[in-house]
């Protein structure tokens, strides 16, 4: 997690290699995937319940139409340009004009071009092409039994609301299943956890399964490392990290926290380990992720210190008990404000906290669990040699008597 930190607070990263033309927008994907006579069966359902402009029929996820703000036409067709132009000469642009690659990604990515940017951005690309063949092999392999029974298990869960996974053992559910198998062969150490599978079914929206399958591998190695192993200790770090970044942004918030001993575990675990999928609006979701696959994991702790705040600053008298703030923190009933894409984006780019803060932070909590851990090691030594020095004296007690 220390190198993952290091990479992903920075401004730059290895350039991925240049992809070639892809039709993956989400809307054409979804097109794509309810062909034959799924997509007959869609087509009938679509006449009787409408869906958002992503495929939601409703949930906390569906966007209604008479609340989105949408780009004219005109602005979409000069951002798509730009964004063809970069794709072009992608090395130079994230080498020599990498800051301008962030403001675009800031503004948003255009639909119709995000599935190839997230490839361009996170490098899966470059990663599938040295790996031709090897989704497939997995498809074919038998897989790890519980992995299997467990993936199985959640595929209802995921978006049930949405129209590539409405039906059990419909396509968009088949495509999920493929993804996480090939995933849990892929890396075997982690196994399957269920926190990837909305971020597998969120690429699933925007590209085939092949290409989600690498995409997530790259989140994977590149922005979640050691998220999904066992023990859970890259994302308790990365959650005392917040805590400690709270205090900066928010002292009386981290005050009241502590004082209610409420742990980052308890309430920013779903945030971090599905990277917001399952917890914010889905216009708001994709404008993160166009900036999360582009800056790295500081975007996660940005929107991660203004949820708190936003959730509580003005809440306090609500809150006397730990009960009352841990339901205010998971946000069982979104604030307003946390719905405009515009404000949450810019409180959190107006934040007083910049990543040399972020960097000394994750030292400071590095070295403090090291510290942890050996006084917990030398407890436990000198436990071991107190009662081995007891076994003794007894020992000989037995003896002379």
């Amino acid at each position: 997690m220390v190198m993952a930190m290091a990479n992903h607070l920075s401004d730059g990263g290895d350039n991925p290699s240049l992809p070639g033309d892809s039709k993956t927008n989400g809307e054409s994907h979804r097109e794509t995937a309810m062909n034959g006579s799924a997509h007959d069966g869609f087509e009938a359902f679509n006449s009787l319940v409408k869906t958002d402009r992503y495929g939601f029929l409703g949930g906390n996820q569906y966007t209604n139409p008479e609340d989105e703000k949408r780009l004219p036409q005109e602005k979409l067709r000069k951002r798509e340009t730009k964004w063809l132009d970069m794709f072009v000469n992608w090395d130079k642009w994230m080498s020599k004009r990498f800051k301008k690659v962030r403001e675009r990604c800031r503004k948003g990515i255009p639909p119709s071009l995000r599935a190839k940017a997230w490839q361009y951005l996170s490098g899966s690309f470059f990663i599938a092409e040295q790996n031709q063949g090897l989704f497939q092999s997995y498809l074919s392999a038998p897989g790890d039994p519980k992995c299997i029974d467990d993936i199985h298990k959640d595929l209802d869960r995921q978006f049930p609301q949405h129209e590539m996974f409405l039906s059990k053992g419909g396509v968009g559910q088949e495509a999920l299943f493929e993804v996480l198998k090939a995933y849990s062969l892929h890396r075997p150490e982690e196994g399957y956890c269920q926190a990837q599978a909305p971020i597998a079914a969120l690429l699933l929206m925007h590209m085939p399964a092949e290409q989600a399958f690498w995409c997530l591998v790259a989140i994977c190695d590149k922005y979640l490392m050691g998220y999904y192993s066992p023990g859970l200790e890259a994302i308790q770090l990365d959650g005392d990290i917040l805590f400690g970044l709270l205090k900066k942004t928010s002292p009386s918030l981290h005050k009241h926290m502590r004082k209610q001993h409420i742990e980052p575990i308890m309430y920013m675990t779903e945030w971090f380990m599905c990277v917001y999928t399952r917890t914010l609006s889905w216009t708001i979701v994709l404008r993160l992720w166009d900036q999360f696959l582009c800056e790295g994991v500081k975007v996660m702790f940005r929107v991660g210190l203004v949820l708190v705040r936003v959730t509580l600053e003005d809440q306090l008298d609500q809150c006397p008990s730990f009960y009352e703030t841990l339901e205010k923190l998971r946000m069982k009933q979104m604030p307003p404000e946390l719905q405009d894409e515009s404000f949450l984006f810019t409180e959190s780019l107006r934040l007083s906290v910049t990543e040399r803060d972020m960097q000394r932070e994750h030292q400071k909590q590095v070295s403090r669990r090291k510290a942890a851990r050996e006084a917990a090691e030398r407890e436990k030594a000198e436990k071991a040699a107190g009662a081995q020095g007891s076994t003794v004296k007894q020992s000989k007690n037995k003896k002379k008597s």
